[in-house]
C-alpha cells in the first residue's frame, strides 16, 4: 500500500482516539485506578488487539512501527533544551546518587552479561538479548523505542517489539509490587508521611478543579508574530531534522558507521542550545513548553510503540523471556530491601519505594507510588532525587546512546562488564567513604520481617 500524507493522518487518527478512549478508561474503571496504568499503554494495548495482528478492526500502516524512531528524537532533542545543568550533589542526595546509578549500572551490566553467558547458551538468543531488561524496565518505553528502532537500522528483527514488551511487563510489575510493598510499608509503620489515599486526580487522571490546573508552558513570543508553541515545535523539528541530514552525510561518506538518530538529535540540540545562549538568546524556548511537547511525543511514542508489536517476533524467545522477566523481578525486589535500608536506614521505604517504581518502569511510576506513602512529598525524596540527577544524567543518558553503539561495534561483552564494574564500585566507593548511614547499624534500620 502506498503510504501517503492521509496514510499519516489515518494511523495519527486511530492511535489519538485510542489515547482518549484509555484516558476515559482510566477515569472510569476502578482496576485501571488501582494499576495507576498510563492512558498510552492502554491505548497501545487496543491497538494490537484490534490491529491486523489480532482482530484486524484497525489496519495501521506498514509505516507504523516506524513512527516511533521520529517520536525518541523529538524527546532527546527536546531534553537537550530542556534538561538543567550545573549544580552539585549535597549530602542529602549523596546517597540518592550512589543508589540509583548502582541499581541502573548493576541492572544493565547484570542482565548484559546473563544474556551472553545463561540465556544465549541455554535458550540459543542473541548476545544482545539479555539487553532487553534493562531496556524496558530500568530504560522504560523511551529507551525501549531508542535501542530498539538504532538495532532494527542494522538489521536487528523484533528488536522493538521485545523492547515494548519489556516495557510493558515493567511496568505491570512496578504497579502491582509497589502497591503491595506501599500496603506492606503502611501496615508496619514504616512510612514517616503517612497517609495511604492517593489524591483523585493521580487516581483518575483527570484534575476536577480548574485551580489546580498546572501550566502546561509559558510564552515566549507574542502570538502576533508566531505562536509559542509552534516556535517551540519548530525548533525541535527542525533539530530532529539536521540530525537526519547529517547521519545521511555521514551514512554516504562512511557506510559502515550507524549513529542512533535519536543520538544525533540530542548533540544537535547541544549544539542548538549553545547557539541560544551565544547568541543572548539563552530563554528564548520555554523549558516547560519544551517539556510538554516532549510529553505528547512520549505518550504517542509508547501507544505506536505497543501497538506495532509483532507478536509472532515474540514466539520464538517466549520461554526466554519469561525466565528474564522474573529474574528481572527478583533483581528489584533484592535490590529494594537490601540496598534501600542500606543507603537511606531508617528513612529507606519512600525512597525504596521510589526507587522500585524507577527500576522496572520509570521514574513518572516511581513518583506515582512515592504519593501512596507520601502523599505531600514531604519525606525529600524527589528534592534528592532532583539534586542527584545532576551526577545521574550522564550514565543515563550515557547508556542509552552507548548500548546499541556497543551491539553494532561488536563490543556487547565488554560493555557488560564495564557496566557491571561501576555498579560494583559504586557500591564500594559508598563504604569506602562512609556515605551509608551510621544509623544503619541500629536494628531499626533494617526492615521488619514477617
Amino acid at each position: 500500500m502506498e503510504f501517503t500524507p492521509y496514510t499519516l493522518l489515518t494511523d495519527i487518527g486511530w492511535i489519538s482516539l485510542l489515547l482518549i478512549v484509555g484516558n476515559v478508561l482510566r477515569n472510569r474503571l476502578r482496576v485501571l485506578q488501582a494499576l495507576l496504568l498510563p492512558a498510552p499503554i492502554t491505548a497501545g494495548l487496543i491497538g494490537l488487539i484490534l490491529g491486523p495482528e489480532v482482530l484486524g478492526l484497525i489496519n495501521w500502516s506498514d509505516q507504523v512501527g516506524t513512527y516511533t524512531t521520529l517520536l525518541i528524537a523529538v524527546v532527546f532533542a527536546s531534553m537537550a533544551y530542556s534538561m538543567q545543568f550545573g549544580g552539585s550533589v549535597a549530602t542529602g542526595a549523596r546517597n540518592m546518587w550512589g543508589y540509583s546509578t548502582a541499581m541502573f549500572m548493576g541492572q544493565w551490566g547484570l542482565f548484559i552479561l546473563l544474556g551472553l553467558y545463561f540465556f544465549a547458551p541455554v535458550f540459543g538468543t542473541e548476545p544482545w538479548f539479555g539487553m532487553m531488561l534493562p531496556v524496558g524496565f530500568v530504560g522504560g518505553f523511551g529507551t525501549a523505542a531508542a535501542v530498539g528502532s538504532a538495532l532494527e537500522e542494522i538489521g536487528v528483527e523484533g528488536a522493538s517489539s521485545l523492547g515494548f514488551t519489556s516495557a510493558t511487563v515493567g511496568t505491570l510489575v512496578a504497579i502491582v509490587g509497589g502497591v503491595i510493598m506501599a500496603n506492606w510499608g503502611i501496615r508496619k509503620g514504616k512510612a514517616s508521611q503517612l497517609a495511604g489515599d492517593l489524591p483523585d486526580d493521580l487516581r483518575t487522571g483527570y484534575i476536577v478543579n480548574e485551580d489546580d490546573r498546572p501550566s502546561i508552558g509559558k510564552a515566549t513570543t507574542n502570538p502576533s508574530s508566531i505562536e509559542p508553541l509552534a516556535l517551540h515545535a519548530g525548533f525541535i523539528v527542525f533539530t530532529v531534522l539536521i540530525a537526519y541530514l547529517l547521519n545521511t552525510l555521514i551514512k554516504g561518506q562512511w557506510p559502515n558507521v550507524s549513529i542512533p538518530l535519536f543520538a544525533m538529535s540530542f548533540v544537535v540540540g547541544l549544539v542548538g542550545r549553545l547557539a541560544l545562549r551565544l547568541a543572548g538568546r539563552p530563554n528564548y524556548l520555554d523549558g516547560s513548553t519544551i517539556n510538554s511537547i516532549s510529553g505528547a511525543a512520549t505518550d504517542y511514542m509508547i501507544a505506536f510503540g505497543i501497538a506495532s508489536i509483532v507478536p509472532a517476533a515474540l514466539a520464538g524467545y517466549w520461554q526466554a523471556l519469561v525466565v528474564m522477566f522474573v529474574l528481572g523481578t527478583v533483581f528489584c525486589v533484592v535490590w529494594m530491601l537490601w540496598a534501600g535500608p542500606t543507603f537511606f536506614g531508617e528513612n529507606w521505604l519512600e525512597r525504596g519505594l521510589f526507587g522500585w517504581g524507577w527500576a522496572t518502569a520509570a521514574v513518572a511510576t516511581g513518583i506515582a507510588l512515592l504519593k501512596m506513602v507520601d502523599p505531600k512529598l514531604k519525606s525529600g525524596t524527589l528534592n534528592e532525587y532532583g539534586v542527584a540527577y545532576v551526577g545521574f544524567a550522564p550514565f543515563e543518558i550515557g547508556m542509552t546512546i552507548l548500548a546499541p553503539i556497543a551491539v553494532i561495534a561488536g563490543f556487547t561483552t565488554g560493555f557488560g562488564w564495564v557496566s557491571f564494574a561501576v555498579a560494583v564500585g559504586v557500591v564500594v566507593l559508598a563504604y569506602v567513604l562512609k556515605w551509608v548511614p551510621v544509623r544503619n547499624d541500629d536494628r531499626s534500620a533494617a526492615p521488619a520481617r514477617e
